[in-house]
């Protein structure tokens, strides 16, 4: 009987990442970045459904591209995970490093395990400090590796001169519309985004309670076009 070919480790694990990469590239880009009084979470999705951004638990959002069954069984548990730490303990205990840290885990495993395919998925938790110097994006990739940061994130495909845009014109202090729509322009291949295309959410600071996640209507992003500021 033949023996198997031999796959060296770190040939195998690139194909692993080839693979997972590809999955994730083939879904439309979100972007996630800080604005006024804000995190905000914009993806191009016709879908209603089918959401690509959600809220973990009170001032702690969450947003992912690649295959929908993945992702969402990565949110759920993230819920789950978040409700069952703040019954134990409390409710300001449930921090996105600590989700982050999770969701580590589990996509590093499943990454480095050979009885699994890998998640075809990047996920970003956002999470609302308590000022704004506290606001933080976390990006987790299909391997389990993770970024942080203050500055705009992008998940899935988007073109270095486009995240150049980004990170020049959206910034910390920009208005709500203002940002809508830069994110906008960056996601869209023409140069007039159709809003009816995008799903917008957003970690609001002005909000009062001890919820902060908001998804906006599509009449509410629409009017960001029609009266722009």
């Amino acid at each position: 009987m033949s023996m198997p070919a031999y796959v060296p480790p770190d040939q195998w694990m690139r194909d692993r990442a080839e693979y997972a990469r590809r999955g994730v590239t083939r879904g439309r880009a979100v972007v996630v970045a800080r604005c006024a009084d804000a995190v905000i979470m914009v993806a191009q999705n016709p879908s209603r459904t089918l959401r690509k951004t959600s809220e973990i638990h009170d001032r702690i959002g969450f947003a992912a591209v690649g295959r929908y069954h993945e992702f969402e069984r990565l949110r759920v548990a993230g819920i789950r995970e978040a409700d069952l730490r703040a019954y134990a303990y409390d409710h300001l205990d449930v921090t996105g490093l600590g989700l982050v840290g999770t969701y580590s885990q589990v996509l590093g495993a499943i990454y480095s395990n050979p009885a699994e395919k890998p998640y075809e998925v990047d996920i970003a938790i956002a999470e609302l400090g308590l000022k704004p110097s506290g606001d933080r994006i976390y990006k987790i990739s299909f391997d389990g590796s993770v970024t942080d940061g203050t500055s705009p994130t992008v998940l899935g495909a988007l073109s270095a001169d486009r995240i150049d845009t980004l990170n020049e014109f959206l910034t910390e202090t920009s208005p709500l519309d203002e940002a809508v729509r830069c994110a906008a322009a960056a996601l869209s291949a023409s140069s007039e985004p159709d809003p009816e295309d995008l799903e917008v959410s957003l970690l609001d600071r002005r909000t009062g309670g001890r919820r902060t996640f908001r998804r906006l209507s599509q009449t509410q992003i629409q009017a960001f076009w029609k009266d722009p500021a």
